[in-house]
């Protein structure tokens, strides 16, 4: 697997990490543990160094698997996590934030042991918290840093202003954002103040929670417990008007010998050389499939054909509900 450096941090990853969020989380009921302890060790073995995981999924016992699972691989893998989220609340329905310093503290103490790991390598503000200062969440970190309890800070759903702020504190090595080939806001004003500062960006829900996988259509039905029931792109009518992406992907990657998931994992990574996807799974042969995608190289021309075919593209339906896009900073 390729290495890349998440900006100018010094924090070198897997050119695909993996999200876990979906192996305890919000598209159905948690999974088989043991199952899932395999899956997580089986990508180590295939060369991802990067995983992705929170408090709030689960929440807790998405932290308790990595735990398990990559214990025995500290040394060999790097892991995230993330604090502000207020405990107690479900963040796919009535999400509340909390960032106060003793609560960012007391979400490292109990990450920690939750990873059974003595340092957290990545530490993400899940959400912004309007009610404390983003200059005293960086100070907060910034203090668990220099006690050896945490090596980067990172950010998620920030805003420029926001982003600015923390990194004149402490230095911001990643921002995790929803970045995909139909979600591409960041690439406004976000990707070049990243560019400038040294900033890298993991892209989560890089295949658009499933969708450009192709593996779905307006008439799939999802579980009672699945979050896209809840998404406004997933209605079944926005599926069908967003056909229009999957159908671009497929055409490239009939020509490329590719699935759609790998083109649209390959055009991520061909946007900027310190971007890193963490698509999710719980099955072998879609981590195959992803990890494959870093040895796909799109040339110009590809690049330009998908730009000019995608510009022509509107995506239909938010991505989240209202109450919930209002929790992001963009």
């Amino acid at each position: 697997m390729q290495q890349r450096k998440l900006g100018s941090s010094g924090l070198e990853v897997s050119a695909i990490g993996l999200g876990c969020m979906g192996m305890s989380a919000t598209y159905g009921p948690a999974h088989d543990v043991p199952e899932m302890v395999g899956l997580l060790r089986a990508a180590v073995e295939r060369g991802v160094t990067f995983f992705d995981t929170a408090e709030i999924y689960g929440p807790f016992i998405n932290e308790e698997l990595l735990g398990e699972a990559l214990a025995p691989v500290r040394d060999r893998v790097v892991i995230a996590t993330k604090f502000g989220f207020q405990p107690g609340t479900d963040p796919r329905t009535a999400p509340g934030v909390n960032s106060r310093p003793d609560n960012i503290r007391a979400v490292a103490d109990a990450s920690l042991k939750r990873l059974k790991t003595d340092v957290i390598d990545l530490f993400y503000q899940h959400r912004v918290d309007p009610d404390v200062p983003i200059e005293e969440v960086a100070g907060t970190v910034g203090d668990l840093i220099r006690e050896g309890k945490v090596k980067h800070f990172g950010l998620s759903e920030a805003s420029v202003q926001t982003i600015r702020r923390a990194h004149a504190v402490q230095p911001v090595a990643a921002l995790q954002s929803e970045y995909s080939l139909w979600w591409r806001r960041l690439e406004a004003e976000v990707i070049p103040t990243l560019e400038e500062l040294g900033i890298g960006l993991v892209p989560y829900s890089p295949l658009g929670r499933g969708f450009l996988t192709g593996a779905m259509d307006a008439t799939t039905q999802f579980g009672s417990g699945d979050f896209r029931n809840n998404l406004p792109r997933f209605t079944p009518e926005a599926r069908a008007a967003n056909q229009a992406f999957v159908d671009l992907l497929s055409e490239v990657a009939g020509v490329k010998q590719a699935t759609p998931a790998q083109v649209a994992l390959a055009w991520l990574l061909a946007q900027k050389p310190w971007i890193v996807p963490i698509p999710g799974t719980t099955k072998l042969h879609r981590l195959d499939e992803n990890i494959a995608a870093a040895a796909l190289t799109l040339d110009g021309d590809d690049l330009r054909r998908i730009a000019q075919a995608a510009d022509a593209i509107t995506a239909e339906g938010e991505r989240y509900p209202d109450r919930l896009e209002t929790m992001t900073n963009l």
